[in-house]
């Protein structure tokens, strides 16, 4: 028997679950500048998340999908990619699209159920919230077929959840990536839960990153709670993708720390001991300890960023309850490029009914 392939899938880590060094460090990390800055925007992106889930708790917005315990990989992503690459992203990249230049007010109006938020021209050519699950792999993939045809050295990005990775639409972007070499990069935060279901019965592989394998595209698992792995896993990647290498699949060990969304109750499927030792590992405390053991850190800096990140935050809110309300017709107005007589003549009861004094039983 003669063996025709053999691959290997590597994990990359730098830092230990307590915040210290396992390693050399990379250059870069070894100055607080980047470090600081990925810590600054996972506190901004934590600070959020709560204050978003306040809001649907007193019934200011909408269901909500947290990004808890996945702020490293956000930063990470929303730092390195240039202003022309291309995000594709899903439902839990709320920070990542902050950082790209979404407007917080725009981001609260999508998850308070008003789709203008979800086409800010602040978005410019990145995709909007992906909700169905792996879609957006193929859409990625048809980004970067455009890149490769025009000759162009940017990068499309897609980030899913462990459970994408068990659909058709993702095995398929994975196969046309490497078949046709195609500038893209697929992230896979691996929570460890889609939804309910466990990762420990999601897939029978030992790591989802060996589905590059098959597809013949660069793989590789990181510790997604340590911003240096994900730093060098991430340039690397977009490196080989803008010379014309092709993909890279990187496969981001994290958990997710909240509900799935703000409808879910975790507690029904999630033992309380799993929860507990997985906020032993979470990103922003690993690195804030890092911070403070470098001497680049101090409560000081912590105390006025926590201020001015509540400031932040509180001027976005204010501004996204403060937008007016969607005109009544949007409900009809997008629906064809020529309305039928029947919806125009809905269209004008909506706009009736919902001046003062309309009829709303007519």
């Amino acid at each position: 028997m003669e063996t025709v392939y053999q691959a290997q899938i590597h994990y990359r880590s730098y830092l230990s679950d307590e915040g210290h060094a396992l390693n050399e460090l990379p250059s870069w990390a070894q100055s607080p500048d980047t470090l600081v800055r990925y810590y600054r925007n996972m506190v901004l992106a934590r600070q959020l998340d709560n204050k978003i889930i306040a809001l649907q708790r007193t019934g200011q917005m909408g269901t909500y999908a947290s990004l808890l315990g996945s702020e490293a990989i956000d930063a990470v992503i929303g730092d390195l990619m240039l202003a022309d690459d291309v995000l594709v992203p899903y439902y839990r990249n709320h920070a990542l699209q902050m950082l790209r230049g979404l407007a917080l007010s725009d981001m609260l109006s999508y998850w308070g159920g008003d789709e203008r938020g979800n086409s800010s021209v602040k978005m410019a050519q990145d995709f909007p919230n992906a909700v169905p699950i792996a879609t957006q792999a193929l859409h990625a993939t048809g980004v970067a077929t455009a890149f490769k045809i025009r000759g162009e050295k940017r990068v499309a990005v897609t980030i899913c959840g462990d459970g994408a990775t068990s659909k058709g639409d993702f095995l398929e972007a994975l196969n046309v990536a490497g078949a046709w070499q195609l500038p893209v990069v697929f992230v896979v935060n691996n929570n460890q839960w889609a939804i309910s279901v466990p990762r420990s019965i999601q897939c029978g592989a030992q790591t989802l990153a060996q589905k590059a394998i098959g597809a013949g595209i660069r793989g590789e698992q990181v510790d997604g709670n340590d911003v240096i792995a994900m730093h060098e896993a991430f340039e690397e990647a977009l490196k080989h993708a803008r010379e014309g290498k092709g993909a890279t699949l990187i496969e981001a060990m994290s958990y997710r720390l909240s509900d799935h969304t703000t409808a879910d109750d975790a507690t029904r499927y999630r033992a309380n001991e799993e929860l507990k030792a997985a906020w032993e590992k979470e990103p922003v405390k690993r690195l804030q300890t890092f911070l403070h053991q470098q001497g680049w850190w101090n409560e000081v800096q912590e105390q006025a960023w926590q201020n001015e990140v509540n400031q932040i935050i509180q001027a976005g809110v204010d501004e996204y309850l403060a937008m007016p309300q969607q005109p009544v017709e949007d409900l009809i107005d997008y629906l064809y490029a020529e309305l039928p007589k029947a919806l125009q003549e809905q269209r004008q009861r909506l706009i009736r009914n919902a001046q003062p004094g309309g009829n709303r039983h007519e």
